[in-house]
């Protein structure tokens, strides 16, 4: 996703399976798009850079009454540098491997009435990147990423608000090289309706998701899709210096059966400037088709990963002067069962496979410093 089409990025820490379904054991980096701010605004930007890298980017805003759009476009180049250093390789071609990008986004906004709104985006980027395979060719990989979502957004009462989304996202990709053209064509649809009431003193959340995954049935796969759906139920409170969020979810897949997951999670206000947050959660990993189905290399055979987490930190924040000031710790430990991991035997037979048992632990430190904004 082009860097010029992103508006901010939010990372989630820890096992969050019970928030967003399979993969995500370690966390979770969320990507948001531009969105169309007040009036009419625009911006353009270029660059030069080593290797002739040439860049450019513009994009238009504009809020008019009821209505929300934006419309951007960029391009980036570079004739770039030999991907391979080592004459002796087999895949050595002395010839400069650089890359050609082009991407346009939209998105508009109608705001219906006062809690009621309809949106659409729509994203495509397509990337020509060369590489090196071997002497004599023009190695090259052509993807075209393409996404869109409408999306509507209704607060039918002042307790209650309602999301129901749909989106499909496409990966395209050709690679060339001297031993033939290798096509992969990945499809995923998603539908999701997310409610949410407010408690007396705190939130519940109640949603349903779908997730259709396709893949090109040229690619040689033995099964080329999973339909996945999903229910996720969140329980928020906060009651003087006390927090607690407790999130339950279950996935029924077509191709891997059935994942429970769930996390609860507490913090408390030891005082003004100390606060102190503990956690349990279970997550779990989906096998991936090239992990399952990839001819020769692959083990259709194996089981998703599953993975419980504890977690504590202690967070301090202050003013010292002009200087706003914030540290904190935190404490990790998970447990992975059925680890995937790709391996190969003494004849060099190589497949993915599902490890007895893994740990991960660990301890991060972080402070922050800021001076008059």
């Amino acid at each position: 996703i082009p860097l010029d089409q992103i508006e901010r990025i939010e990372i989630l820490r820890g096992p969050a399976s019970s928030l967003y379904g399979a993969d995500a054991i370690g966390g979770v980096i969320q990507v948001f798009t531009r969105r169309p701010g007040p009036g009419v605004s625009g911006r353009l930007s270029g660059g030069l850079g080593s290797d002739d890298t040439r860049t450019v980017a513009g994009g238009l805003s504009a809020t008019l009454g009821a209505v929300a759009l934006t419309l951007q476009a960029g391009h980036r180049q570079s004739d770039g540098f030999n991907a391979t250093t080592d004459p002796s390789s087999f895949i050595w071609n002395p010839d400069r491997d650089g890359y050609d990008s082009n991407d346009v986004g939209a998105s508009a906004t109608l705001t219906l009435a006062p809690g009621h709104e309809a949106s659409a985006r729509y994203l495509r980027n397509r990337l020509d990147n060369q590489f090196d395979a071997g002497p004599g060719f023009d190695d090259r990989t052509r993807t075209t990423l393409e996404l869109w979502q409408v999306e509507s957004r209704n607060r039918f009462a002042d307790t209650w608000a309602s999301q129901l989304t749909l989106g499909e996202a496409s990966d395209d990709s050709v690679s060339s090289t001297a031993f033939g053209e290798y096509p992969f064509r990945t499809r995923e649809r998603q539908y999701g309706w997310q409610n949410e009431f407010a408690l007396p003193q705190g939130t519940a959340t109640l949603a349903v998701e779908r997730r259709e995954e396709r893949i090109d049935e040229q690619a040689g796969f033995a099964v080329t899709r999973r339909d996945t759906n999903a229910v996720v139920g969140i329980l928020q409170f906060a009651r003087s210096d006390h927090t607690l969020q407790a999130n339950l979810r279950y996935d029924r897949s077509t191709q891997y059966g059935g994942q429970t997951t769930g996390a609860i999670a507490w913090g408390y206000r030891l005082a003004p400037q100390w606060r102190v947050t503990a956690s349990y959660g279970t997550a779990f990993k989906a096998p991936s088709f090239n992990d399952l189905y990839y001819p020769g290399f692959s083990n259709p055979g194996l089981a998703p990963e599953t993975a419980r987490n504890v977690e504590g930190s202690v967070h301090w924040s202050g003013q010292l002067g002009a200087w706003r000031t914030g540290a904190r710790a935190v404490a990790w430990y998970n447990k992975v069962d059925e680890l995937i991991v790709f391996q190969c035997d003494d004849a060099f037979n190589c497949a993915p496979r599902n490890v007895a048992r893994a740990t991960l632990a660990g301890v991060t430190l972080a402070g922050d410093v800021a001076w008059q904004g």
